[in-house]
């Protein structure tokens, strides 16, 4: 289970700051991130960061100004993202892939206001 808090209204230039909890049968390795969708386009990739390695991956329209971190330890991942833009407008959903499984958490809604 994938429990996400944050999201909400947020004025463009402003930053951002979404958390996801997972609980259930955890095993590593494991990924764990955010991806988004808007209203008629296709779920994206946001950041996800692996357990292990720590490698992280963001998509192109947040590098430079987006973090991903997680604590490993209470199967927490955070994001911020800053300056953010009406284009990020969109429902964001938390991710997690283990034992080749992905897992999907209900979805926050994002609005950024000009």
């Amino acid at each position: 289970q994938l429990q996400a808090s944050g999201g909400g209204l947020v004025q463009a230039g402003g930053s951002l700051r979404l958390s996801c909890a997972a609980s259930g049968n955890i095993f590593v390795p494991n990924t764990m991130g955010w991806y988004r969708q808007a209203p008629g386009k296709e779920r994206e990739l946001v950041a996800t960061m692996a357990s292990y390695s720590g490698t992280t991956n963001y998509g192109d329209f947040v590098k430079g100004r987006s973090t991903i971190s997680r604590d490993n330890a209470q199967n927490t991942v955070d994001l911020r993202i800053d300056n953010l833009k009406p284009e990020d407008s969109a429902v964001y959903y938390c991710y997690r892939w283990q034992k080749n499984r992905n897992y999907w958490g209900q979805g926050t809604q994002v609005t950024v206001s000009s």
